[in-house]
């Protein structure tokens, strides 16, 4: 038999506030996370450096569940 991968945990963020006049750092940050626009939501992958871009902008953004 062949042996599955464990499931790695996941985290959905949606983004709730504008980029526009923010430092450019996060806005890059943003961007980085798969975020352009309001209200749109992404899927990633529970990792420490999610997690830090996430923080970086947790203003701006909402998390709406770990798995």
């Amino acid at each position: 038999m062949a042996k599955s991968k464990p499931i790695a945990a996941t985290v959905t963020i949606t983004q709730i506030k504008s980029g526009i006049g923010r430092k450019p750092g996060q806005r890059e940050t943003l961007i980085g996370l798969g975020l352009n626009k309001l209200h749109k939501t992404r899927t990633l992958e529970d990792t420490p450096a999610v997690r830090g871009m996430i923080n970086k902008v947790k203003h701006l953004i909402r998390i709406e569940d770990s798995v």
